[in-house]
């Protein structure tokens, strides 16, 4: 009975959950690996008799193939829906992967620059240009204030209160939140102000508010925002992987480095969950530990 309930599950996912072909493909050889397991490792187990520690052994033997976490987990996902669907159909009563725990995924941890790195980044820029006031402007507020690349292009004037030291900034979930802004970002802020956005020739109109334009008098694009990025870093001779998510690693990082409290960070980078933030004691533990490695005699 496998191929009749896996050819329904293929007509299930194709029509009600609207996948694409390479999904619904992975999710199939997920499901053939279990009914291929089953028949070899319980002969005469059926679809209906799939239990727990069938599953547990299939996820052995996945493990004893050195296949990544991914992966481990990927499969998991299409043998998990595999059970849900039966439940729909009402096959099942019981899901067997209830209990089933997924393997742990190694979350990578982010590159960061060091403070020399993004002080040469920033002396890299062309200050003979309008665009490199502005393009000094963004970047140390997209440091100073830990933004993300969408936070940052979208920024306001009307949510601009540099004389008390804040930005107001709109993150995921249209969720806004309040951000300390250091003096360095204010004073190439106000530049940029004064000196090249205000005597912009042309402002497209619904860009009237936005802080950051770019010589069309539009909102400045991600992809934008990454290029100006890779220049620089091509200019300084930094050969890491740079983009607009580095910045903000970066100040999360040197916050924590330098003893900053886990949930005042989660604030200003508008965390939802304190775990999110977390990674960043994970790498100031590394760079702890770097640090021993490098002048601790009994590290050496």
């Amino acid at each position: 009975m496998w191929e009749a309930y896996i050819k329904g599950f293929k007509a299930y996912l194709q029509l009600e959950r609207s996948m694409s072909e390479n999904t619904v493909d992975a999710y199939l050889h997920d499901v053939a690996m279990l009914r291929d397991h089953v028949r070899l490792a319980y002969p005469g187990v059926g679809v209906e008799g799939v239990l727990l520690e069938h599953l547990q052994s299939l996820l052995a033997n996945i493990n004893e193939m050195e296949l990544s976490a991914g992966t481990q987990a990927r499969v998991l996902s299409g043998i998990k829906s595999f059970f849900g669907y039966l439940i729909l159909e009402e096959v099942i009563k019981k899901d067997p992967t209830e209990l089933l725990d997924a393997p742990k995924l190694r979350r990578p941890l982010p590159h960061v620059l060091s403070l020399a790195d993004i002080d040469k980044l920033f002396a890299a820029i062309d200050h003979s240009k309008p665009e490199g006031t502005r393009n000094h402007a963004m970047l140390e507020t997209m440091y100073s204030c830990g933004l993300r690349v969408s936070e940052l292009i979208n920024l306001r004037l009307t949510n601009l209160y540099l004389d008390v030291g804040f930005i107001k900034v709109t993150g995921k979930g249209n969720k806004e939140r309040l951000v300390p802004i250091g003096d360095t970002a204010i004073k190439h802020i106000l530049l940029y102000k004064d000196h090249v956005r205000n005597h912009q020739d042309v402002i497209k109109k619904g860009n009237e508010d936005i802080v950051f334009l770019n010589r069309r008098g539009t909102a400045l694009s991600r992809v934008m925002v990454f290029l100006i990025l890779k220049e620089l870093a091509q200019k300084t001779g930094l050969t890491q992987s740079i983009h607009p998510h580095t910045l903000r690693h970066s100040f999360a990082t040197h916050l924590v480095e330098g003893g900053a409290d886990i949930r005042a960070v989660q604030e200003m980078m508008g965390h939802k969950s304190i775990t999110t933030t977390e990674i960043y004691t994970h790498l100031d533990r590394s760079y702890l530990r770097q640090t021993l490695e490098k002048y601790h005699p009994r590290f050496k």
